[in-house]
């Protein structure tokens, strides 16, 4: 383990010295130094969401929007903070837990007065805020830059940006649970990741699915993030659709954290 690490961890154990902000800080400042030190990691949260919605953008030209409502550059950049959500969040973060564990912080941790949620939360802070910050500026470039419109329902955009850095979170959680090494993080989080660019209407709207194809589709995990960011940008969305959305997004989330509460394994997978 870095020095760097220690020692904030050391900070975040001393007893009656630090308040809960105190010891998450202490545990996201140290993850956040290992963020920087990974470039790999680093450019694939950085870049790599960006040039997928670059490249989904030119692909979309292919596809029959006629029906949707929706411009091609509307879906790419509503998609695009879908995008975020996986790679900066959940594929981020699915190899941080997973390092984490096998290089015996997590158990040293355990150790200090700091949570178990505690723990978890620190941990995913600096991707999260990351992909918040990224999330951002795709809305203020499409706003000044690419002349979409202005978030219709700025709310519900926010609601569905804070409901998705959460779940996905989890579901990092969730993941690394059943990931044994840092390299096999990018196995497990696969399927996640496909699912989600074909099945969750992030770059081909449900609406441009057969009728059976997307009833099946509404039940996947970004689904309701998805539908939640698109009605809070651009409109559009019954209240019926908001509320399976929700629905949709609450139910994931609760899977999620018992699964995590179930199986998350603190100490090294043998």
């Amino acid at each position: 383990m870095s020095t760097a690490v220690a020692q904030n961890r050391e900070t975040a154990a001393e007893g009656g010295t630090t308040n809960r902000a105190g010891r998450l800080g202490a545990l996201a400042r140290a993850e956040l130094t290992m963020l920087v030190r990974n470039r790999t990691m680093l450019f694939m949260a950085l870049f790599m969401p960006v040039f997928l919605i670059l490249s989904t953008k030119a692909s979309l030209k292919n596809v029959d929007l006629g029906g949707t409502g929706l411009s091609i550059t509307e879906v790419a950049l509503t998609g695009g903070i879908g995008m975020v959500l996986l790679m900066v969040v959940y594929m981020n973060l699915t190899s941080s837990y997973t390092a984490r564990r096998e290089e015996l912080v997590l158990k040293r941790l355990r150790t200090c007065e700091v949570s178990d949620p505690e723990i978890l939360a620190g941990t995913a802070l600096p991707a999260v805020l990351l992909a918040l910050v990224q999330c951002v500026l795709l809305v203020v470039v499409g706003v000044a830059v690419l002349d979409v419109s202005a978030p219709q329902r700025p709310e519900l955009l926010a609601l569905g940006a804070l409901a998705g850095l959460g779940l996905m979170a989890t579901l990092a959680a969730a993941s690394a649970s059943f990931t044994r090494t840092v390299e096999s993080a990018q196995i497990t989080t696969l399927p996640m990741l496909l699912i989600s660019a074909m099945g969750s209407g992030l770059f081909v709207p449900l609406e441009a699915l057969p009728d059976k194809v997307a009833s099946v589709c509404e039940l996947l995990p970004m689904t309701g993030i998805v539908t939640l960011v698109r009605a809070g940008w651009l409109g559009g969305a019954s209240g019926g659709d908001l509320l399976t959305a929700g629905l949709n997004t609450l139910a994931w989330t609760v899977l999620a954290v018992f699964a995590v509460r179930l199986w998350f394994r603190w100490e090294p997978r043998r």
